[in-house]
C-alpha cells in the first residue's frame, strides 16, 4: 500500500510540475481518501489551490499539513503565501519568520517575504530581503523582477532601470522586462536607443510576446490596434477570467440602481480632482453609490470628502481579490466602475471573477482592457472615433460633450506668485508642460526646442518629477542648442497653488502619443490655453475631447508640423493668444467641459440604460447619449446607426 501511495504521489508531482495542476489535484485527493494526514498530498494540493487562485482553501489545506509537520520550512513558506494572498500580511510575515528559522538559507521564503513587506509599502525593508535572496540565489529571476518594481515604486527609476537592464542580460525573454525598462527610460528622460526600443517592443507585442505591461505601452505606442493586442495577452496572463463567474444572469430587484466605484486613489489624487464633483452630484433617489477602496488610508481633506460623498464607503486594503468579488456579489451591485484599469495600484482580479451583471472600465486606462469581463469603456466620439471600435475589446459607451468627468468646485488660490519667485522671465514667452515626463518623447522634444530658439527669450516650463528626469531634459537641451537655463521646473506642489501658477504660463503645449489629461482640465480650469495634436489612441486624443468640449477646436491639430506652425504663431502674435484666453475665461462658466451636473446627468442617464438592458438580459452593445433630454441611439460594430 506505501508503495502505492508514494508511486501515486511521484505521478501527481511530475504533473504537476508539468502544469498540468488538475490532473495531479485528482491524484492528491485520491491518497487523501485513505490517508487524510498524508502531509504531502496535504500541502501540494494546498498550493495547486493556490495556484488556482483559491488562497482560502489553500489555507486549510497547508495549515492541516503543518499540524502533521510543523518543522517543514516549505509548507511554512506556502501557508505565509496564502495568507499574503488574502492580505493577512503580519501573519505572512510570521510564517516566513518561523519558515526562515528552520532553514536560513531558504531563498524561496526571502522571497515571500520580500513580497508581503513590498505590499506593506515597506520599500526599503522589501529591498533589503530581496538582496538577501539574491545573495542566496543570484539567478533568481522573479526576485530581481521584483526588486526593480520596488525600485520603482521607490522613485529610484534610474537604479530601477539599471536593475531591468541586469535582468535582461540573464534573461532576455522575462515577461514584461522589456516593458518595464522602456518605461523607466521614459520615466528618465533616457532616450538613447528610443526608437530602437520602442520598434523592437511594438513588434513583440504585435507578436503577441508577453514584453509590456498594458499601461507602460500606451504611454510609448501611438497604435490602438497594438494596443489591444498587448491588453489581450497580458489580461489571458495575469488576469484571466474565473470559471465559473460569481455572478450568472440573476436578476436583481431594488429600489435604487447599485453602483460601485472602484479605486485605489479614494485621497489627494489627479482622478478623484476630476471625479469628487460627480460622486457629490450623482442622484441618490435613483442611485446607491458605493467607494470600494483597495489604496492606502491617507487621513487628507479629500478623503473625508469623498467618504461624506458615498452611500457607503468600504476599505478592502485587507481583502484578497476574490473576497472583494465575493462582497460585491453579496451587495448585489448593479454596475461595477473599475477607475484604476492597469494603472498603479489597480486590482483586476476583482472584475476578473465577473461579480456585477455590468462592469465599465472608466478614467484611469486611457485604453482597452482586451478582457471580456469587462463589457463597455467610456468614451466620446474625440477619444475613440469609429473606426477605432475595432481596437477595442469592450463595448463602446458614448458620452456627449467629453468622456472626462470635472468637478466645477475646484478651488484655485487668490494669489499669484510674481514670475521671479518661480525664475520665470519677466518678459519672455513662458511655455509650459505640466505632464509628467515619461510623456515627453525626443522628437517631441526636438520641437519644443526649435521653438525656443525661435521665440527669443522665452522658456519652457516643465514639471519637476524626478532629478535623473531634470538633468537628462537640461543635457538634452543642452545637445540641441538651448541653453540649459532655459528649462525652468516646477515642483509638485498643493492644488490650489498649483493651479494659480498656470496664471504665469502663455500656452501649454501638450504631449504625443500621450497627451495631457488632468493637466490639460488643469490648464483650462486655470485659463492657460493648451495646444494639442491629435494622436491614433485614446490616451493621444483625451487634450483634444477636452478643447472641444471647452470650445477652443483651434486648438487641436492633426499633425505635429501645424502643431509646431501653431504654437509659434500664438508666440508672435499676442493678440490672437489674448483672444483665445478671453474666450476661454468666457467659456469657463457656461461650457460642457466644467458643467459637473450636466456630465452627471448623462452619466446616470447611461446607467440607467444599462441597468435596463441588463434587465432585459440584452447582450452588451455600443450606445450613444445624445445629450441632456434627449434619447440615445444604439450603434452597430462599424459605429454607424443600427
Amino acid at each position: 500500500m506505501a508503495a502505492e501511495i508514494a508511486d501515486t504521489l511521484r505521478q501527481a508531482v511530475d504533473l504537476h510540475q508539468q502544469g498540468q495542476i488538475a490532473r495531479a489535484t485528482a491524484l492528491y485527493q485520491r491518497i487523501l481518501q485513505s490517508h487524510p494526514r498524508h502531509f504531502d498530498a496535504l500541502h501540494l494540493l494546498g498550493v495547486a489551490c493556490l495556484q488556482n487562485g483559491n488562497p482560502e482553501a489553500a489555507l486549510a489545506l497547508v495549515g492541516q499539513a503543518i499540524r502533521v509537520n510543523p518543522r517543514s520550512a516549505d509548507a511554512l513558506t506556502n501557508l505565509g503565501n496564502a495568507l499574503r494572498e488574502l492580505g493577512r500580511h503580519a501573519q505572512a510575515l510570521t510564517c516566513y519568520d518561523r519558515a526562515l528559522g528552520i532553514r536560513p538559507d531558504s531563498a524561496e521564503a526571502r522571497y515571500n517575504r520580500a513580497l508581503a513587506l513590498q505590499e506593506l509599502q515597506r520599500h526599503d525593508d522589501a529591498l533589503a530581503e530581496y538582496d538577501r535572496a539574491l545573495a542566496l540565489r543570484p539567478e533568481y529571476i522573479e526576485a530581481r523582477y521584483n526588486r526593480g518594481v520596488v525600485l520603482q515604486d521607490s522613485r529610484r527609476y534610474e537604479d530601477a532601470a539599471l536593475a531591468f537592464a541586469q535582468l535582461l542580460e540573464l534573461a532576455p525573454d522575462c515577461p514584461y522586462a522589456a516593458g518595464k525598462l522602456g518605461y523607466l527610460r521614459l520615466l528618465c528622460c533616457d532616450w538613447a536607443s528610443y526608437h530602437d526600443q520602442l520598434a523592437q517592443l511594438t513588434g513583440d507585442v504585435r507578436a503577441g510576446r508577453r514584453v509590456c505591461d498594458p499601461f507602460s505601452f500606451a504611454a510609448m505606442s501611438n497604435s490602438a490596434a497594438a494596443q489591444l493586442v498587448c491588453a489581450s495577452t497580458y489580461a489571458a496572463d495575469r488576469y484571466p477570467q474565473a470559471v465559473p463567474p460569481l455572478w450568472s444572469g440573476e436578476r436583481y430587484d431594488h429600489g435604487k440602481i447599485r453602483v460601485a466605484y472602484l479605486s485605489a486613489d479614494f485621497h489627494e489624487h489627479a482622478t478623484t480632482h476630476l471625479m469628487a464633483g460627480l460622486f457629490e452630484h450623482h442622484d441618490t433617489d435613483r442611485f446607491e453609490i458605493t467607494a470600494i477602496s483597495f489604496g492606502p488610508d491617507r487621513q487628507d481633506g479629500m478623503r473625508q470628502r469623498l467618504i461624506n460623498a458615498f452611500s457607503g464607503f468600504i476599505d478592502v486594503r485587507g481583502k484578497s481579490d476574490r473576497e472583494v468579488a465575493l462582497l460585491l456579489r453579496e451587495m448585489e451591485i448593479d454596475i461595477a466602475v473599475d477607475l484604476k484599469g492597469y494603472t498603479q495600484g489597480s486590482r483586476p482580479g476583482i472584475l476578473a471573477q465577473r461579480p456585477a451583471p455590468v462592469q465599465i472600465n472608466y478614467l484611469g486606462m486611457p485604453a482597452t482592457m482586451g478582457a471580456s469581463y469587462f463589457d463597455y469603456i467610456i468614451a466620446d466620439s474625440w477619444v475613440i472615433p469609429p473606426e477605432h471600435h475595432p481596437h477595442y475589446s469592450e463595448q463602446i459607451l458614448y458620452l456627449p460633450d467629453t468622456y472626462q468627468a470635472t468637478d466645477d468646485s475646484r478651488h484655485i488660490d487668490v494669489h499669484t506668485p510674481v514670475r521671479a519667485d518661480l525664475s520665470l522671465p519677466e518678459e519672455g514667452f513662458v511655455f509650459c508642460c505640466f505632464n509628467n515626463n515619461y510623456k515627453i518623447t525626443p522628437d517631441l522634444f526636438t520641437l519644443w526646442m526649435r521653438l525656443l530658439h525661435q521665440v527669443s527669450g522665452s522658456v519652457l516650463w516643465l514639471l519637476e518629477d524626478n532629478p535623473v528626469a531634470t538633468r537628462n531634459l537640461r543635457a538634452e537641451a543642452r545637445l540641441r542648442g538651448i541653453a540649459p537655463e532655459r528649462l525652468v521646473f516646477a515642483p509638485r506642489i498643493a492644488a490650489g497653488a498649483h493651479l494659480a501658477r498656470h496664471r504665469l504660463a502663455d500656452l501649454f503645449l501638450d504631449t504625443l502619443p500621450y497627451s495631457a489629461h488632468t493637466t490639460a482640465s488643469d490648464a483650462l480650469w486655470a485659463g492657460l490655453p493648451v495646444l494639442t495634436c491629435a494622436g491614433e489612441t485614446f490616451a493621444g486624443r483625451v487634450a483634444a475631447s477636452l478643447l472641444s468640449a471647452a470650445g477652443l477646436p483651434e486648438l487641436i491639430t492633426q499633425d505635429l508640423d501645424h502643431y509646431a506652425a501653431l504654437a509659434l504663431e500664438l508666440a508672435r502674435n499676442p493678440t490672437r493668444l489674448r483672444e483665445i484666453r478671453a474666450r476661454l475665461a468666457h467659456n469657463r462658466g457656461t461650457c460642457p467641459l466644467f458643467a459637473t451636473d450636466r456630465f452627471r446627468r448623462h452619466l446616470e442617464s447611461a446607467y440607467i440604460i444599462l441597468w435596463e438592458r441588463c434587465r432585459r438580459q440584452e447582450t452588451p452593445a455600443a450606445f450613444c447619449v445624445l445629450s441632456v433630454g434627449h434619447a440615445t441611439r444604439l450603434l452597430g460594430a462599424s459605429g454607424s446607426d443600427d
